[in-house]
């Protein structure tokens, strides 16, 4: 063999081998960009996900409705139906009610209504209602009068967390920044419905007239821990605390679309 071709053997050779590691490379990159679609599909890098609540399990078989639900909606708890996609686990909206000349809000304090042996001390029930408060106080007046005066253009709400539940933080992190624990936490949403080493919240609303009482809309919602990478840095109760936000949110540009308004801009 003369030397030019053993030359020309081994660069072949060397082509052959790169083109091999290209290849590899373009496989991994397609592996983990078809990863990232499967995370993205399945948790859409949420925040927060919704969760089914034990009253809309009550309503969906027709058993009876927690005490918490019943006692803060009295008589009203029976009006309460599966609600709408993307909404709430449980909702009611009175299509008789003039929505536009409700410009101003009386938003009460927001309540504790988890059973007596609820595993959140009263030290934490008082920090969680008083975010809930803050946050919501934040939200409406972006778009309400608040008052604390019953008025013929004020409606007041009420708002209750009927439970809520830590994370575990450390572990939390783990199976939201390490890329192996999102894949088998992804997997374990879609078998079980709920994230690993998340905390959630629920809640529980109501609107009244705030002269005569009339029932203008009602909510019962429950939310876990997604996958988004706020909750991944979070305390033990943000989650719980990303809910509160999603709900604060949520109800704000709930009632503005019963008006027909648009929210106002951050």
């Amino acid at each position: 063999m003369e030397p030019g071709d053993s030359n020309d053997d081994r660069r072949k050779m060397k082509e052959m081998k790169m083109m091999k590691i290209n290849r590899r490379r373009t496989a991994g990159y397609a592996t983990l960009i078809l990863c990232a679609a499967l995370l993205g599909f399945v948790s859409g890098c949420a925040t927060t996900v919704q969760s089914t609540p034990e009253a809309a399990k009550a309503v969906e078989s027709g058993g009876p409705l927690p005490p918490a639900v019943t006692g803060f909606f009295g008589a009203d708890a029976s009006k309460l139906a599966p609600g709408p996609e993307g909404g709430a686990a449980l909702a009611y909206v009175n299509s008789n009610a003039q929505w536009s000349k409700y410009t101003k809000i009386q938003l009460q304090p927001v309540e504790f209504w988890a059973a007596e042996d609820s595993k959140v001390s009263a030290s934490d029930q008082q920090t969680l209602t008083t975010y809930f408060y803050n946050v919501l106080t934040t939200d409406l007046a972006k778009n309400f009068t608040l008052v604390n005066q019953p008025g013929s253009d004020v409606m007041t709400l009420r708002v209750a967390l009927m439970d809520a539940t830590t994370a575990t933080p450390g572990l939390r992190s783990i199976s939201v920044l390490v890329p192996q624990a999102r894949i088998l936490n992804g997997a374990q949403s879609m078998a079980t419905g709920s994230y690993a080493f998340v905390g959630s919240a629920e809640a529980e609303m109501k609107a009244t007239d705030s002269v005569s009482g009339e029932l203008l809309a009602a909510a019962v919602d429950q939310r876990a821990g997604g996958m988004g990478m706020k909750g991944a840095a979070s305390f033990q109760w943000g989650d719980a605390e990303n809910a509160m936000d999603y709900w604060a949110q949520k109800i704000s540009s709930r009632l503005l679309q019963l008006q027909g308004k648009t929210p106002a801009q951050n």
